[in-house]
């Protein structure tokens, strides 16, 4: 039994899943069995910066951005299946690795 892990990520959850969508569209059309899409742990990034290092540096802004992880296993692929996911229009700001 062959399996195709795709993890997509990207950092607007909407946009993600728009991506997951698509790619879940794609391959039932061809027939294939799929499991997902399985939500990740989201990675949350934070960084502090002074906002005046000479006067106020006890003063600070925070910044955070979410990346937003899913995971979609394809079960049984079949050569139109691969075909089509590599030819998947994919919106920009996603990330997307196949195994």
């Amino acid at each position: 039994m062959q399996k195709i892990r795709i993890k997509i990520k990207g950092y607007d959850y909407k946009v993600v899943e728009k991506a997951v969508k698509q790619i879940i569209d794609a391959v039932v059309e061809t027939g294939a069995s799929i499991r997902g899409p399985i939500p990740l742990p989201s990675r949350k990034w934070k960084i502090a910066v002074h906002r005046s290092p000479h006067i106020d540096a006890k003063s600070k802004e925070h910044f955070g951005i979410i990346e937003s992880i899913r995971l979609v296993d394809i079960l049984d692929p079949n050569a139109k299946t691969i075909e089509t996911i590599t030819k998947l229009q994919i919106p920009s700001g996603v990330e997307v690795t196949i195994k």
